[in-house]
């Protein structure tokens, strides 16, 4: 019997442009989680409130995941695919007026634009990457495609670590490490802020440039009208009643919601982490980018192990490792603590393309972009529970112990939920292959 291969020939040119787009998203989450610590310091924020940032571009997620599988199930997925870099470029572009505004909330709803398009991109990608294909191997081709996330993810972190965090004058702190911002006058404040305010905005109106550029390639290029298209036999309500039905599913998208939720949190508070340790927030987005590094290697290591490890079974390790660094984040004041918080990316690497294809596994292709509308809705997550962390974090000492360490017990309680779904799903599947 012929090895079936992971990218079929014909798919081969579709499969590469379509992954593409997994790097300009990474790219727009990975720059956007330091600007959380940014307008903290140049808007005079707190962390709860800056954090909405957060708040605003992943409720963009949750706001049109749906319309986005609507739209596309009425259509075709070349269609969504081009709204949603259409809605990402213009949310970036939204920036330019934000900056000259001086308005946080401006600044939060060009964000929310912008995920608009990110969340027309994922409904409509991820499945699309599934379906190039046999479904035995879906799993590991969603996990090469997400290997590719991370790589767009390190570039805007390096953006923002060695761009756009080391410009902002309101970061300049004192021999002691004291940032010098709150002391001045409103007048050098307003400087300043005019300035950090046209250097966060940069590198958004570029990304903007790049995905216009993406879109007219794509515009152009031929989609194969085959049975990757999506298919209208399953009225909306027939495909809910399905997707409600399926409990590998059913518990696939709130074991989404808490791995997104965990994900956003490390990453967004890894800089306050190390600023609680006298780190400023340049060299600390340095250590963002190693945990980024880990979570690509990572990701390449886990679609690898695929083939000779069940994804359940995997996913359930991985998010065993994940606790146990987090548990270490949580009790180690240091750099040993942060040394931790960093290690908690190589484990999360293969988490979200493993819930993803586990979820849609046994869902049919007519209810698929539905299901995977949900999947992306899931990111919802990471909108509700940052501002909760944020507001942790805020009180600053907890029982003795610094607010920002005991913060990481959310994480904690979303990697406990993933360990669960691993083994839920590893023992439904064993279940499955035994009945047949």
């Amino acid at each position: 019997m012929a090895k079936e291969k992971l990218v079929e020939k014909k798919y081969l040119f579709i499969f590469i442009l379509i992954t593409s787009l997994f790097a300009l998203w990474g790219f727009a989450n990975d720059i956007t989680n330091p600007m959380v610590a940014a307008f903290q310091t140049v808007m005079e924020l707190s962390a709860a409130k800056a954090s909405l940032v957060q708040f605003a571009f992943y409720g963009g997620y949750a706001t049109m995941a749906i319309p986005a599988a609507l739209f596309i199930r009425r259509h075709s997925y070349k269609s969504g695919i081009l709204l949603g870099l259409a809605l990402y470029a213009t949310g970036a572009f939204l920036f330019i007026p934000a900056a000259q505004f001086q308005e946080f909330l401006f600044f939060c709803m060009s964000l929310y634009i912008l995920t608009f398009g990110l969340a027309f991109l994922e409904t409509t990608a991820n499945p699309f990457i599934l379906s190039l294909g046999s479904k035995s191997n879906a799993t590991r081709r969603l996990n090469l495609s997400q290997s590719f996330n991370p790589m767009g993810s390190l570039m805007g972190m390096s953006v923002a670590s060695f761009v756009v965090l080391p410009q902002l004058l309101s970061d300049k702190r004192d021999a002691a490490g004291n940032i010098i911002f709150p002391a001045l006058s409103e007048a050098e404040k307003a400087d300043i802020r005019l300035h950090d305010l046209a250097v966060i905005r940069n590198p958004y109106v570029v990304i903007g440039i790049v995905v216009v550029i993406v879109l007219i390639v794509i515009a152009l290029a031929k989609v194969p009208k085959t049975d990757i298209q999506p298919e209208k036999t399953n009225s909306t309500g027939k495909t809910l009643s399905n997707l409600w039905h399926n409990k590998l599913y059913r518990e696939g998208v709130i074991a989404q919601m808490f791995y997104v939720a965990a994900q956003i949190m490390v990453w967004t508070f890894i800089i306050q982490y190390a600023d609680n340790l006298g780190i400023n927030k340049a060299t600390a987005q340095t250590y963002n980018i190693i945990a980024m590094a880990l979570f690509l290697c990572g990701r390449f290591i886990a679609t690898a192990l695929m083939k000779y490890v069940n994804s359940s079974r995997l996913l359930a390790i991985f998010a065993t490792g994940a606790a146990l660094c987090t548990i270490g984040a949580i009790c180690i004041v240091g750099m040993g603590g942060l040394y931790c918080l960093m290690g908690i990316s190589a484990f999360m690497s293969l988490m979200f393309p493993t819930i993803y294809g586990i979820a849609l596994e046994n869902v049919d292709n007519q209810d698929a972009s539905l299901g995977a509308a949900f999947l992306v809705e899931a990111i919802v997550g990471g909108a509700i529970m940052p501002p909760l962390q944020g507001m942790i974090i805020d009180k600053q000492v907890i029982m003795g112990h610094p607010a920002v360490n005991v913060s990481f017990v959310l994480p904690l309680i979303c990697f406990i939920i993933v360990f669960m779904y691993g083994c839920r799903s590893f023992k439904a599947r064993q279940a499955a292959v035994t009945s047949n």
